[in-house]
């Protein structure tokens, strides 16, 4: 965190620290803007009153709050992230990369790493499928205004990984990749670029578990991308993990209702008809949160939860920038 406030600094950007309960009452770390959940709730932000405590997805709040002060692109990570080499380089919309489209369930890590290792939120019976290889992919130059950079040393895989296979990692750095409509590889909020025309899509849901709480946001953001045309952008990492101490069978416990549905999830998302475009961007948000509240994942009290977000960044957010 500290290595983050400083380069904040250094590189004039703001750095947004959401708290929870167990958070200290006052976090005295100079270069960041702390807000502790009376903050959150004393916001002016529907979502602040009404988002339960003890929630991974109340940093939505602080993705609000960086929205109402103006700023266009949102860099999250989590507090047990160091920035690396490039992890401060400016940020770019346009980028060029190796293409893959419509091949279903891909495992982006596979580009990245000779080691059979997959994203937490990938589906176990596709984790031995190798994805197109890497050099028969075209390049593309493309507007991605979702960018998910990996993560070296101890990265965000899913708890079945940690029990059953050997940490650290370390991947590719020479590498990046666009994921086109239809190549299905979850992503997380550990080092993700968001751009403006994006920040709808950031809402994270609060009637799952903290485990999927991003996983299922990150497949909302796909195929939402996907009808407006932006792919997503996989990249090296810019950010090595030293992670947090964790149970993995309570993470593992916490996972489960992807393990057992991912595929329901991607069927059910292929066939949703989306209408595309910023102006129907936050109906086609609630047609996807609405399929995982169909298909038991999420509750109905997740409804009133979105919609306060849809209605916050309204006042800051609109389709023409």
């Amino acid at each position: 965190m500290r290595q983050l406030a400083e380069g904040a600094v250094r590189h004039g950007h703001a750095l947004v620290v959401v708290g929870d309960e167990k958070s200290p009452p006052v976090y005295d770390l100079a270069g960041s803007l702390f807000l502790s959940v009376a903050d959150q709730q004393q916001a002016g932000f529907a979502l602040g009153s009404l988002a339960p405590v003890k929630s991974y997805a109340r940093k939505a709040i602080g993705y609000l709050s960086s929205i109402r002060a103006g700023h266009r692109i949102i860099v999250e990570t989590d507090d047990d992230n160091a920035p690396i080499e490039g992890f401060w380089t400016p940020r770019s919309k346009s980028v060029e990369a190796r293409y893959v489209s419509d091949s279903g369930w891909t495992n982006i890590y596979a580009y990245f790493s000779e080691q059979n290792i997959w994203p937490r939120g990938y589906p176990l019976d596709r984790i031995k499928t190798a994805p197109p290889a890497y050099e028969g992919l075209p390049l593309k130059l493309a507007d991605a205004p979702i960018q998910q950079g990996l993560a070296d040393g101890d990265p965000d895989v899913d708890a079945v990984y940690r029990l059953v296979l050997p940490l650290p990692q370390h991947f590719r750095h020479d590498r990046a990749v666009l994921a086109g409509a239809s190549s299905w590889c979850p992503f997380n909020s550990q080092n993700t670029t968001w751009f403006y025309e994006a920040f709808p899509l950031l809402y994270l849901p609060f009637t799952c578990s903290m485990r999927m709480t991003d996983i299922y946001r990150g497949y909302v953001a796909q195929r939402v991308a996907w009808a407006n045309g932006w792919p997503m952008l996989f990249h090296a990492p810019t950010v090595f993990q030293d992670r947090n101490v964790h149970d993995f069978m309570q993470d593992f416990r916490q996972e489960i209702d992807g393990y057992l549905n991912y595929h329901a999830i991607q069927k059910a998302f292929d066939e949703l008809p989306l209408k595309g475009g910023l102006d129907n961007i936050f109906d086609d948000m609630k047609a996807c949160y609405t399929t995982f509240i169909r298909l038991g994942l999420l509750t109905e009290a997740e409804l009133p939860l979105l919609n306060a977000w849809i209605d916050d960044l309204s006042a800051h957010w609109s389709v023409n920038g």
